[in-house]
């Protein structure tokens, strides 16, 4: 990792760039699959599981024998872990549950909102170098949550044809019953148009890589369907000052930099001193690791900054708005009242960005590259629609109409007026005036 101390505001952007990304690139590439799928449908998505993931695919969704053997291959180990990593994440986001809204605003105004399911909703499942069956639960537990009509799952599969077990026993406990042997780029076109075996959603949501990335982009560019956020590769910041104990912020930042090579980690130290531990544990901690060459790569794209003023600390995480974001310093309940740009935080040593990720309860689909600044992470609501309703009694026409027919008269908008003045006219009559 790159060291900078105290850098000025001015070469912030510049250091903190993420890994450059080629969209035009990723879409000349994208685009020509996504048409394919479109056109052929299951053909092109059985052709691109050949291409891709090297394996002849027969049947495309996933068989209740395949979700039977899946259940008996997942140690009971993980069995167990997965069901209280599910217990927690449903208690809390059961709890974001809003009541329906019914307000009379004025008499005889009556304003009501209401929350709907988003009806039919795709989920991707990344499977190559990590099959993220944690994915599932905080995708797939809201979705039911929600009440979500459709639940359609697409996952790539490995080499034997077959998706991996632990994915398909968290699909089947929360309720997942159409699964899709389709990964890549192919399967957000197959969400997207609909194929033979996969249905059209509504909705898209689930992490990926650059490929999978740009093609939700195309496909709400398109209006074809929505998408959870525009999320890339994975990142972390730590704010870290003498408090901190340096191998755990040193296991945080490489827990995202295995991710990926085009992942990124950012320490961010009050001094020199807690810097050079941190740097120190990377290295130790680094040579121990199975996928440390993917680790080392996202270190190489990676900066630690030494910065002694806390105001000026905080200023910069903002700028960044980091997808996970770790507070180990004395005063964090301080700093974390003035976080307004981050996906989710962490507070304190004991609170490893990994317990997110898995079983805390909070949901681990946030936003990255910036898009903090102004996206959520993937919640209750990302599943629901908010629709409104107002009703309104002739007395209540009365008095509002009056206000309507100026307004709209105003902006020179005559039938708008109409609508009001013809019903005002109506009553009228029907009072006999």
């Amino acid at each position: 990792m790159k060291v900078i101390v105290n850098p000025s505001k001015n070469s912030w952007k510049k250091e903190l760039a993420r890994p450059v990304r080629k969209l035009k690139e990723i879409e000349k590439i994208v685009k020509p699959i996504m048409q394919k799928v479109k056109r052929q449908g299951d053909k092109a998505l059985k052709k691109f599981a050949l291409e891709y993931d090297h394996v002849e695919i027969h049947q495309l969704q996933v068989t209740e024998e395949e979700i039977n053997e899946a259940i008996i291959a997942v140690p009971d180990a993980l069995k167990a872990a997965i069901l209280q990593a599910q217990s927690n994440i449903e208690k809390f986001h059961r709890a974001q549950h809003t009541p329906d809204l019914s307000m009379e605003v004025m008499e005889g105004v009556t304003c009501m909102r209401r929350s709907v399911p988003v009806q039919k909703v795709g989920l991707y499942i990344p499977g190559g170098t990590a099959p993220l069956f944690s994915t599932v639960l905080m995708l797939g537990i809201p979705a039911q949550l929600a009440g979500c009509k459709e639940i359609v799952l697409c996952s790539p599969p490995n080499q034997e044809g077959k998706i991996h077990p632990a994915i398909l026993y968290a699909a089947n406990l929360v309720g997942i019953h159409t699964i899709i042997k389709a990964g890549g780029a192919q399967a957000i076109a197959a969400l997207a148009y609909g194929t033979q075996t996969v249905p059209q959603v509504d909705k898209i949501f689930g992490p990926g890589n650059q490929y999978v990335t740009a093609a939700k982009q195309i496909a709400t560019k398109k209006g074809l369907v929505a998408i959870d956020m525009p999320a890339g590769p994975s990142e972390v910041l730590v704010y870290a000052d003498e408090t901190a104990i340096p191998a755990f912020v040193a296991a945080d930042l490489l827990s995202q930099a295995e991710h990926g090579i085009d992942s990124q980690v950012v320490l961010v130290a009050s001094s020199e001193k807690i810097t050079k531990k941190v740097l120190k544990e990377i290295d130790e901690q680094l040579e121990k690791l199975p996928r440390n060459k993917i680790a080392q790569k996202a270190l190489d794209n990676s900066v630690a900054f030494v910065i002694n003023n806390p105001d000026k600390a905080v200023e910069l995480i903002n700028e960044y708005a980091p997808e996970h974001l770790i507070i180990s310093v004395a005063n964090d309940e301080e700093i974390v009242s003035q976080i307004v740009n981050a996906g989710s935080v962490f507070i304190g040593n004991y609170t490893p960005e990994s317990a997110g990720d898995y079983a805390s309860g909070t949901n681990h689909t946030l936003p990255t590259n910036g898009y903090a600044k102004n996206h959520s992470g993937v919640s209750l609501d990302s599943f629901l629609k908010k629709i409104t309703y107002q009703r309104i009694t002739p007395e209540g026409l009365r008095t509002l109409g009056p206000v309507v027919e100026t307004m709209a008269a105003h902006e020179l908008l005559e039938a708008h007026k109409n609508a009001v003045s013809i019903r005002l006219a109506y009553i009228d009559a029907q009072n006999g005036n």
